[in-house]
């Protein structure tokens, strides 16, 4: 691969490995963009691995830096929960406008979010029985609590590992993300739609999301990093969001809708999702959460 690559920094963790792995693919020249100080770090990994004449570390947002060139790949580690939490392919949309050369690959190059509805009454059962034991085992009553931790639950997002027997329909693709056309003014509001068929006579809890990122491997074809809670857990997990209310649903009740996730308008790193949810016959229901510094 005798290219030229921008490996855009979106995350600290890999402490320059993506660029060590773009050498080793063969690269001859990569530029590594890191903001914060862990580009002295990355520095240090880069000459213990012997590569300082093939990768430049730049220290500087990618939205001020000077390249001497056009790059043929930009690679980035840029996802978060659901996907967009954090807001950070926007530096990397940004990279893609100013260095990306015509004909250019973006590595990844699709990413798809994915929902399924789920039945949850034991997180929810949990919930109310914490509160609501505390006289029993402590002598205090603090079962007016109950209301306030139910609106906490359906309010936020919540990360984690959730098991897959509790989905009560078929996954959908809800939305798609083109990295070589998307452009930051897309991803003020990112909509898609979904419709799903319930799966037995249950109870609709929430919904939960997760996503997979395709790399187009000229070589190898289409590679894809899968969230999926059918596959082995990530670091990112799955994104579990509860109903205020549950729905009551038969074999085949159709639950469908639309989701927006959006940046905070306050802080552009948090995440607002709004889902719009009709279930079977019933009213068309709005419900608003918020992924901000404690995503539980």
């Amino acid at each position: 691969m005798r290219c030229k690559l921008a490996e855009v920094r979106s995350s600290s963790t890999s402490v320059g490995i993506l660029s060590c792995f773009c050498v080793q693919a063969g690269a001859k020249k990569v530029y590594a963009i890191e903001a914060s100080s862990i580009a002295n770090r990355c520095e240090e990994v880069i000459k213990a691995n012997r590569m300082e004449s093939k990768i430049q570390v730049i220290n500087q947002r990618v939205e001020d830096v000077v390249l001497p060139e056009k790059v043929d790949v930009i690679v980035s580690e840029w996802m978060g929960y659901f996907l967009l939490y954090e807001s950070m392919l926007n530096s990397v949309v940004y990279a893609r406008e100013h260095w990306l050369k015509e004909g250019g690959i973006m590595l990844p190059s699709i990413a798809s979010i994915y929902m399924a509805p789920v039945t949850d009454e034991e997180t929810l059962d949990e919930t109310t029985s914490l509160w609501e034991s505390t006289k029993k085992v402590y002598g205090v009553d603090m079962s007016c609590l109950v209301p306030y931790a139910r609106k906490l639950l359906t309010r936020s997002v919540h990360v984690e590992v959730f098991p897959p027997k509790n989905l009560i329909g078929f996954a959908e693709k809800v939305i798609e993300l083109d990295l070589s056309r998307i452009t930051q003014k897309d991803l003020e509001h990112v909509k898609g739609k979904f419709m799903f068929k319930a799966i037995g006579e249950t109870t609709l809890n929430g919904f939960v999301a997760w996503f997979t990122v395709q790399f187009d491997c000229a070589n190898k074809g289409l590679i894809e990093l899968s969230t999926s809670p059918y596959k082995h857990p990530t670091h990112w997990r799955q994104c579990v969001v509860y109903l205020n209310e549950a729905e009551d649903v038969q074999q085949d009740t159709t639950i469908q809708g639309t989701v927006t996730l959006s940046p905070n308008k306050e802080v552009n790193r948090f995440l607002e999702v709004e889902i719009k949810c009709k279930v079977g016959d019933g009213d068309s229901k709005p419900y608003s959460y918020i992924m901000d510094d404690r995503p539980s």
